[in-house]
């Protein structure tokens, strides 16, 4: 689990910094292929980045977040939250149209009973996506001070989420660009990445990750991975 530090280091970036603004890009992409917006559980929202991005398109969103802090933040940003285990979520089976999962599993070690608990509450048709880190390889002081307990391959991520009886409609790779400068980054780490970036650099950087919306490199090794899956009705 995150520590309250670094969720609140997590809160004071998400809506400047290049990497949380691009993935709220990418999740208003994902919500526009879904449709008709119903009921939406946003799992570890931290602040709430995401979950308001579910409420600007229409959906009736709920945070769920196990810091307390974090709670209390959304709350105070005007979102519904509320503090919770993702491996034994209080919410109705068969409850939610859609559940987002966002840098989530790699945080829990049972993450099959967090697969388990997003198919347990969504509605028969409706939808997850997941976001992880990738890539062992990459491991790095980041990941110990962040909370992680392992970085996912394509093969590990999908096969926790069919166990748990969702049906995967599509896994790619996101931050494929700028992997080598992450990597090297890495290696060098001493603690946490979650920090202040430079303007310029930030706006850089941002323009490099945006490319990938039109490049076609979704499929070659990035710094995570996202997944769109669904509950056969």
């Amino acid at each position: 689990m995150m520590e309250t530090t670094e969720i609140r280091r997590l809160i004071a970036l998400e809506d400047t910094h290049w990497w949380y603004r691009e993935r709220r890009a990418i999740l208003r992409g994902e919500l526009r292929r879904l449709g008709r917006p119903g009921r939406a559980l946003d799992i570890g929202a931290a602040g709430g980045g995401n979950t308001r991005v579910l409420v600007e398109a229409g959906w009736d969103a709920t945070a769920a977040d196990h810091s307390q802090t974090a709670v209390e933040t959304a709350r105070r940003r005007g979102i519904k939250a509320v503090r919770a285990d993702a491996r034994a979520l209080p919410f109705e089976t068969g409850s939610v149209d859609l559940v987002t999962a966002f840098d989530v599993l790699e945080h829990i070690r049972e993450d099959h009973l967090v697969t388990e608990e997003i198919a347990r509450v969504l509605a028969p048709g409706g939808h997850a996506l997941i976001a992880v880190p990738c890539d062992m390889a990459l491991w790095s002081a980041h990941d110990d001070a962040v909370g992680h307990v392992r970085r996912y391959g394509r093969d590990s991520l999908t096969v926790v989420v069919e166990k748990a009886g969702l049906t995967i409609d599509r896994v790619w790779s996101w931050n494929v660009l700028l992997r080598p400068l992450v990597a090297r980054h890495r290696r060098g780490s001493r603690g946490s990445d979650l920090r202040r970036t430079p303007h310029l650099v930030n706006a850089g950087l941002s323009a490099v990750v945006r490319a990938e919306r039109y490049l076609p490199v979704k499929s070659f090794k990035g710094v995570s991975l996202f997944l769109r899956a669904r509950l056969q009705r």
